[in-house]
Parts: C-alpha cells; structure tokens; sequence
C-alpha cells in the first residue's frame, strides 16, 4: 500500500483569485500537487486599487513573483479634497499612507502569481465544491462543473478555500455565513475609469467627503484611475434591491451632484466591471477544520478599509507553504500556522475598523481631517504631524514578522 509520504500529496485550491494561486505557489515549493478549481469560466483581469505593503512585498519576493510587479504610484500628481460645489484644495492621498506600499490593481498581483504557476498544474474552470467529507487520512470533495452539469468525487490530501468573502468552502465545512460575518454597516462601489475623470488632470487624485459618504479618485502613474465610492447604511439587505447605479445615487441625496461627483455617478453606470457590495469582516476562532483551511478573504477579510487585503492574502499564503512544508502532519501545520498568523490579521481587521474614519468620515471626522490639513500647511506643525502619522500605531501598517528559523 502506497502512503501519503511515499508519493507527492495532492490540495485543492478553491479560487484563482490573489490568494488562491498564491496558496498553489507555495504548496508546490513544498513538494505537493495543486489542483485549483474556478466557480468563473475564466480568470478575471483588472479590478479596484490596492496596496502591497512590505509584509506582502516580502511574500511576494519568497513565493517569486515581486519581479513581475511595480509600483504604479502617480508621484508627479497632487491630491485635492473637493466639495460639490467645485471648491478644490490641497488634500491627502496614496502617498500620505505610511508604509510606502506600492500602488497597483488587483489584477496585477492576480496575474503575476498565474503567470508563475508551471504550464502543468491543473485548473478547471466553472466549477464549484458542493461537499466536503474529511476523515483522518484525507477529504473527500465532490465538484460540480455548472458549464455541463457533471459531477466528480475526489480525494484530496488538503482542501484550501480562498473562495473570497462569502466563501463556499467555509459554509460546507465550518458553517453558515452568519455565524461568521461582521457587517460594518457600509458600501463600497469600486471600478476603473475608461480615461480621466472630468476636469481633474489623469495623474493627479481627489477626494470628496461628505457625511457618511465619499468619493475617491486614485491615479496611476502609467493607467487609467480607479474610483471608490462609499457610503454608510442602516439597511444592508436593502441596498441589494435595486441596480447599484440607482443605490448610489439615492446614498448622495438629490441635490446637484456638481461636476466631478457627477461625472463618477455616469461612469458608474457606464463600466461593465464594478464591485459593489457590503463592507464586512469575517471573525472566526479557528481557520481549519481538520485538512481544511482557509485562506484570505474567506478567513479573515479585513476589508478594502484596511488596505491590507492582497499584502495579507500573499502573507498568508507564503506562511502556509512554509509551515506545510516544515511539518509532516498536516494538522499540526495548520495549527502552528494560524498560531503565527492571527495576531497580524487581528491588527488588520482592526485598523480595517479604525479607517471607516478616513475613508467614510462623519460629519466631526471630516471636520478634524479639515483641522489636520491646515495644520498641515504650516511648516513646522507639518513635521510634528508626519512624525505622528508614521510613528503612532494607529498610523503604522506593522509588518509580518513570520519566523522561519
């Protein structure tokens, strides 16, 4: 009888997004066989603004793929805090987050990690787990193909979901959505623009805060800008109910939108790719069920907010290599994983808390944000503030500090 240690173990992987085919890089460093499944008939491309910051530059430098980024910060441009009513100021963007993480799309590091992937391992496309069944010696997964309607059942030595936010592999073998999901009680609508956005110049970026809703215009250097648009709500289900173009604008009020809030609210309804969905962060105790993990969004989720989410996705993935490589059982590797990991997510998932203040202020905190940017222009409160927002913990992106002894 052959054992698992006389041939090479074999995980599926649920999900080609971020984490998904970061987890299958660091799986076969470690000598096993990823298969990845794919509920999308194709891999996506493109999507909303991120930041790598170092915990997931370092990552990306271990799992091989850093090369294939660069940083698409617009440093020429400036940043204006803007009204409705077209007033335009000096304001803060990218550039003010401390860290000085790279600014790119979603779709870079998602096709920098594909790239990377051997010629050999296998992806299946439109299909999605519909049971998993584990005992001590491997899990038993049935995969459906809801292109023909065909089903197969499979043993996997390893289940990885990274599935995302409302994760499959969570609810077969954890358990329902609500007992894991934290709404936060907003909304985000992100997308990239065709071009520029009115009458502000394509590398500069801009910013208009009004209580409990916001527009973001982040530029690159060398693409089209993206936009992020939030706002805070009583009733998230209800937001669900109608197309997100006519949501939006119902969030905004009925007032004159003005020019550069309107021209945001046509491209909206205007893009063919948009994400437009509720802020929630997902609390588990434990991110593995015997050889069933879970990895990124699916486990931890600390929000666009947070600004951390493909920096962590890349993180947790790596670490999850090592460790399954450095022991011989599985479970004890994912113990030892989560032991490391979750104090970082935690500081994650509450600085994701803390930034609703920044990035969906209320009426005081665009006022304080008003207070800091005067404050700002004056020499020598402008380094004591610096100082504070690089050096203060609220401020501070804390980097992985993974032991790899």
């Amino acid at each position: 009888m052959t054992t698992t240690s006389e041939r090479q173990r074999r995980a599926l992987v649920v999900g080609l997004g971020i984490s998904g085919t970061s987890t299958a890089l660091a799986l076969l460093r470690a000598g096993w066989t990823p298969v990845l499944v794919e509920k999308a008939p194709q891999r996506r491309s493109g999507g909303y603004f991120v930041g790598l910051f170092g915990a997931g530059k370092s990552a990306a430098a271990r799992l091989g793929i850093l090369d294939a980024l660069h940083d698409r910060t617009a440093y020429d441009g400036r940043n204006y805090d803007s009204d409705r009513f077209g007033a335009w100021r000096a304001g803060l963007g990218f550039r003010d987050i401390p860290g000085e993480p790279w600014l790119m799309l979603r779709g870079d590091v998602e096709r920098a990690a594909f790239e990377a992937l051997p010629a050999d391992v296998e992806i299946r496309y439109s299909t999605v787990p519909t049971n998993i069944a584990q005992d001590a010696d491997g899990v038993d997964v049935t995969l459906a193909n809801t292109a023909d309607g065909s089903e197969v059942t499979e043993r996997f030595d390893l289940v990885v979901g990274a599935d995302g936010l409302r994760s499959t592999v969570r609810r077969l073998a954890f358990g329902p959505d609500e007992r894991y999901l934290h709404r936060l009680n907003y909304i985000i609508a992100a997308f990239q623009l065709p071009g520029g956005l009115g009458r502000l110049p394509l590398h500069d970026g801009l910013t208009l805060l009004e209580p409990d809703r916001s527009l973001w215009v982040f530029p690159f250097a060398d693409h089209a800008p993206t936009v992020l648009i939030g706002y805070q709500t009583d009733d998230v289900d209800a937001e669900f109910t109608e197309p997100p173009a006519v949501r939006v604008r119902k969030a905004f009020g009925p007032e004159p939108t003005g020019d550069m809030l309107g021209a945001a609210l046509e491209a909206l309804e205007a893009t063919d790719e948009l994400l437009f969905d509720s802020v929630e962060q997902v609390h588990m105790d434990q991110w593995h069920n015997g050889r069933v993990v879970l990895v990124g969004d699916s486990a931890w989720c600390v929000t666009l907010y947070a600004g951390m989410g493909a920096s962590a996705g890349l993180a947790g993935a790596d670490l999850l290599g090592t460790m399954i490589g450095r022991y011989g059982d599985v479970v004890q590797a994912l113990t030892e994983w989560d032991r490391q990991l979750r104090p970082h997510m935690g500081y994650y998932q509450q600085l994701g808390f803390e930034q609703t203040a920044i990035f969906t202020p209320n009426r005081k905190q665009i006022n304080l944000r008003r207070i800091l940017m005067r404050a700002m222009a004056m020499p020598v409160s402008s380094q004591v503030l610096k100082f504070v927002r690089t050096h203060n913990r609220s401020g501070r992106m804390k980097d992985l500090d993974i032991a790899r002894a």
